[in-house]
């Protein structure tokens, strides 16, 4: 099985920066390695529905995709050697206030639904006070 964990959540003020971090450790079925797998970031707010924030291959030189609410302010990357994936946020708004979740799949992801993914981490909190 895979495991991830995020960290790096925590309370900001408005037009303040996070970096949120996503460690996967494990290894998937058929001896795959983390590092082949989609790695996507989603977010859930209280009394809504997750959403999608952001999303990187693990193929092509990791081609990235945003949710226009978060595009020019939110970065996602990875390293793949250390297994990690990053969340980089700036300008933060408080509508930006949500537990933000770590998403794994193997293989290509085309779509931003949170059913797309296999493999979750716990959530970490973001606050963002105006």
């Amino acid at each position: 099985q895979v495991q991830l964990v995020e960290s790096g959540g925590g309370l900001v003020q408005a037009g303040g920066s996070l970096r949120l971090s996503c460690a996967a450790s494990g290894r998937i079925s058929s001896g795959r390695i983390i590092s082949r797998y989609d790695m996507g970031w989603f977010r859930q707010a209280p009394g809504k529905e997750r959403e999608f924030v952001a999303h990187i291959t693990s193929s092509g030189g990791g081609s990235t995709n945003y949710a226009d609410s978060v595009k020019d302010r939110f970065t996602i990357s990875r390293e793949n050697a250390k297994n990690m994936a990053y969340l980089q946020m700036n300008s933060l708004k408080p509508e930006d206030t949500a537990v933000y979740y770590c998403a794994a799949q193997f293989g290509p992801v085309y779509s931003r639904s949170p059913a797309a993914y296999g493999y979750w981490g716990q959530g970490t909190q973001v606050t963002v006070s105006s």
